[in-house]
């Protein structure tokens, strides 16, 4: 097996960040190279006392008061020219510690600076609204207007599969808004953190308005959720884990985002030329570990051989294997154990009926991209979240039906439709009981200027900068009586 260790100069801290130094203790865990299994750090978690420091270091900075919005911005704007700088570093990083392609790697990255510029606007754009209090009889002489105020300390704990976009997401906006952050990584990729906090505090973000504590969510996680001055909770991953965090968040706010089962329609009258290597991609990029990858695809019955054909022939040119080869495609999962569960799942799929058009077979953590048919419907990769790089597609002849199966689940994150049709496109739009409706995009689709948020059991608030930081900030009204 080769050496994947990440260079030595590469290797970012692995300890917390707490008041500006990195800490260590005596419990650590290992990092392993997701396509090799190869152990690449040691990290020291955080201890329950470190957890009690940075959230009380944290309330008092953010007490005293942020630095001003002008000068937030030009921190944010700072940090993304800095993440070109050291772009290197975290697409190493990325492709180790998470299994990225480089083509992933390198988006991420893309993207991460376009959320820390769109963070860097809105810091100076974050205003109130007036009240029309004509309206109401003799107050028209009454002026009215809110403001909007950070809402103090924000717990961030994050998922493995962006470790530095969605990380972004959530540190950018609430300190744009003048919070302090405390943020717990993903213990499967904890090293593209640490790199992400060397490059904020270079950029000119106060020590005390950023921690990472490094650990797993059962020890970690559940410390920052015994801390009362945390004000809000902001979290993506299970919907099991969330409501963990909601029962133990109580009247302090959260914004969550959780389970999904995304389905994507592609009806008759769909440009196939356009929609299958959208549908291919958003299927089965990043190994299919994204909450909004397509994994229900709903397929007109008079296109669904020609489209199950087409999607064959273009998972058959995305290779599989190893990250760092420019010509992979698919990388590992997150681990072994998540691609012979998902392995699993192929298998009763296919011993109950199902037909495997293409892929299934796994390599350690790498699993051929699958396209399926007729899936039954109890069908584990059907009616629960694969978090794999498969796609089943299922025929319809009813589209009411069709549209009937995909809100039939318990989430409601993202959906897509493909039709030139514009009365399909808008009942689609109103009918699916999704966060967001793409039409002639997949559910996978999304810029991250947008609002991104989930409905039912796919969770609730919205992710996106302006809409975050309004999340992240308390509003309060002002009034003057003349």
């Amino acid at each position: 097996m080769r050496n994947t260790r990440l260079p030595s100069t590469s290797l970012p801290p692995t300890g917390s960040l707490i008041d500006g130094s990195w800490t260590d203790s005596q419990d650590s865990f290992e990092v392993h190279d997701k396509f090799t299994g190869e152990a690449i750090a040691v990290v020291s978690s955080a201890t329950r006392d470190h957890v009690a420091r940075a959230v009380r270091i944290a309330k008092t900075a953010v007490d005293a008061g942020a630095p001003a919005p002008f000068d937030r911005s030009v921190t944010l704007r700072r940090a993304a020219e800095l993440l070109e700088t050291q772009r290197a570093r975290f697409v190493d990083a990325m492709t180790t510690e998470a299994g990225f392609t480089l083509v992933d790697a390198h988006t991420e990255v893309d993207r991460a600076k376009v959320t820390l510029t769109l963070c860097a606007n809105e810091a100076t754009q974050l205003t109130g609204e007036m009240v029309p209090f004509a309206a109401s009889p003799g107050a028209h002489r009454r002026l009215g207007f809110t403001q909007r105020f950070p809402v103090g300390v924000v717990c961030a704990i994050t998922p493995f599969n962006s470790p530095l976009n969605t990380v972004l997401h959530k540190v950018a906006p609430a300190y744009a808004a003048g919070n302090a952050v405390v943020l717990k990584p993903s213990a499967f990729t904890p090293l593209t953190s640490a790199l992400l906090g060397e490059v904020l505090l270079e950029a000119g973000m106060p020590a005390p308005f950023l921690s990472i504590l490094q650990g797993e969510g059962e020890t970690v996680g559940t410390w920052l959720l015994e801390e009362n001055d945390v004000a809000f909770y902001t979290f993506t991953g299970s919907t099991r884990v969330g409501k963990i965090i909601q029962r133990a968040a109580g009247l302090r706010r959260t914004q969550m985002e959780l389970g999904s089962i995304a389905s994507t329609f592609v009806a008759a009258d769909a440009d196939l030329d356009r929609a299958i290597p959208k549908i291919a991609n958003a299927g089965l990029r990043k190994a299919g570990q994204v909450c909004t990858s397509v994994q229900r695809l709903y397929v007109d019955a008079r296109v669904a051989t020609e489209v199950a054909e087409r999607l064959v022939e273009f998972a058959g040119t995305l290779v599989a294997g190893d990250p760092r080869d420019p010509a992979t495609r698919v990388g590992p999962l997150i681990t072994e154990q998540a691609a012979i569960r998902a392995e699993t799942w192929i298998r009763e799929a296919a011993s109950a009926g199902a037909q495997v058009l293409c892929g299934g077979t796994r390599r350690r953590s790498v699993i051929d991209p699958v396209i399926m048919k007729d899936v039954p419907e109890e069908g584990r990769v059907w009616c629960q979240e694969a978090f794999a790089p498969l796609i089943a597609l299922r025929p319809f002849d009813d589209f009411d039906a069709a549209l009937a199966s995909a809100n039939s689940t318990p989430f409601g994150l993202a959906a897509g439709i493909f039709t030139q049709d514009i009365d399909r496109a808008l009942k689609a739009a109103a009918t699916l009981r999704f966060g967001t409706v793409q039409i002639n995009e997949t559910s996978s689709a999304r810029s991250d200027v947008m609002p991104f948020g989930g409905v039912k059991d796919s969770g609730f608030g919205k992710e996106g900068p302006h809409y975050a930081m309004r999340e992240m900030t308390e509003e309060r009204l002002v009034v003057f009586n003349p």
